[in-house]
């Protein structure tokens, strides 16, 4: 198996929903905000849409790792349901009832008015506890008119001044198809967000192998050639499910070669494997627009490392220049910083550090340093956070050893340190670890 190979603690392409895996691309990222704030908001009916593939539903498992405990989830992947069998559900996922009393108790036999009037007394009894119901509905496509108009009549079910069940249905691209017909214009009048998830441009793509592989803990032992990542941008057409395929089956493909280096061919032949074959001439067309983008990133990374040796060179001779150099302390009340003891080197590149998706370098610029951590479901918690509060936050993976690579969250950058602190005072007691750093620390291994 090429998971023991590579190093990889789990499989990093699987086709589970794995919240941990989520990429969130422009159009994901959009869409879990609008999700997350109408539901905040108590607004009664959401709608999120994509092509098969897009993610949808480990979005959905994502949003229910974000809810606290005073919020009742019921997560219904089942569309194919009557409206008595959709009741019932919702009342098990909620707690209402169990497995067995749906099967010994009077609800065994319960008619739809009994049923939405249990619901309805349960919703009814979270109110003075401040709480709230989600009910999201995966592949909703495929339900039926009269579930449709059901959840419309659900979806009504209030108090004086808010909703008492937030609706969330999830399905393919002709769902709105199916709600712009004419005998559910009522339930289509209702929907107040309407969001869509769209396939990953080719940068995103290789944003999105690289993440997984980081969550995989195998981004040290494998590496991608731009070639290649063009290569899976084509086949898939930047659908994530297309991509997992594509990239579990090249690095089966890899393992059986016995090379860390997945290239063009490996991509090749994993195509064939899952019954995509690559004309010869497409092949070629790809290497060619490779090449240019190869050569600006060669050009971009020779630039990267002329600064960092120039930054090297400042900080081991002690260089009073900067406002704020590595090793340097900032000037107190008008006295020269004094040279810290402290020697630490930057972090190579491209080897050793690994940009997720960080704004372009701006000289004597500052940025909120929130934390480093090594595991995927930390990050995932702190970046929904610091998103839901509309920050520009970037992330640096920064490996400690071969094995060791852990995963820094910024927020930034900004002109001065007085506007980067403004935004640190504003993070909550939850993220106090986080401090103010000059642009230039970010990629250190040890921030002073």
């Amino acid at each position: 198996m090429y998971e023991e190979y590579y190093g990889f603690v789990q499989p990093p392409f699987s086709l589970t929903p794995d919240p941990r895996f989520l990429y969130r691309s422009e159009s994901h990222d959009v869409a879990l905000q609008q999700v997350w704030q109408a539901i905040r908001r108590k607004e009664g009916f959401i709608v999120l849409t994509g092509d098969i593939g897009t993610g949808k539903t480990t979005l959905c498992r994502t949003l229910l790792e974000q809810f606290d405990q005073t919020t009742f989830t019921a997560l219904i992947l089942n569309p194919f349901l009557s409206v008595e069998e959709l009741l019932r559900e919702v009342l098990l996922s909620f707690g209402v009832v169990s497995k067995d009393a749906l099967k010994t108790s009077r609800l065994a036999t319960a008619s739809k008015h009994e049923l939405i009037r249990t619901l309805h007394d349960f919703l009814l009894s979270l109110v003075p506890l401040h709480g709230s119901a989600v009910l999201i509905i995966d592949e909703a496509q495929h339900l039926s008119p009269d579930v449709l108009e059901e959840i419309r009549i659900l979806s009504n079910l209030e108090t004086n001044d808010q909703k008492l069940l937030q609706i969330v249905i999830v399905g393919q691209l002709n769902l709105l198809d199916v709600l712009a017909s004419n005998e559910l214009r009522q339930l289509d009048q209702r929907i107040s967000i309407r969001c869509s998830l769209k396939a990953l441009t080719r940068e995103e793509v290789e944003a999105y192998v690289t993440h997984r592989l980081w969550v995989a803990r195998g981004s040290t032992s494998v590496s991608v050639t731009p070639k290649a990542f063009d290569l899976v941008h084509s086949v898939s057409g930047g659908v994530p499910r297309m991509i997992n395929l594509l990239c579990d089956r090249a690095l089966m493909v890899g393992c059986e070669a016995q090379t860390s280096r997945i290239a063009e061919e490996h991509i090749v032949k994993a195509a064939g494997q899952v019954g995509h074959d690559i004309p010869k001439g497409k092949i070629r067309g790809e290497r060619a627009t490779s090449s240019s983008r190869s050569s600006r990133r060669a050009l971009i990374l020779g630039i990267v490392a002329l600064l960092l040796a120039a930054a090297g060179a400042f900080y081991f001779l002690g260089s009073p220049m900067a406002l704020m150099t590595p090793g340097v302390a900032p000037a107190i009340k008008g006295r020269p910083g004094a040279v810290l003891p402290l020697r630490v080197e930057p972090l190579a590149v491209p080897a050793e550090v690994t940009a997720i998706g960080p704004p372009p370098a701006i000289p004597g610029s500052f940025s909120v340093l929130v934390g480093t951590y090594d595991s995927a479901k930390q990050v995932a918690v702190v970046e929904f956070s610091l998103r839901s509060q509309r920050l520009p936050i970037y992330m640096i993976d920064i490996a400690l050893a071969i094995d060791d690579i852990r995963r820094r969250v910024l927020v930034g950058r900004y002109p001065t340190r007085e506007e980067a602190d403004a935004v640190r005072q504003k993070l909550g007691p939850v993220m106090n670890d986080a401090r103010v750093i000059p642009g230039e620390l970010e990629r250190l291994r040890i921030v002073p």
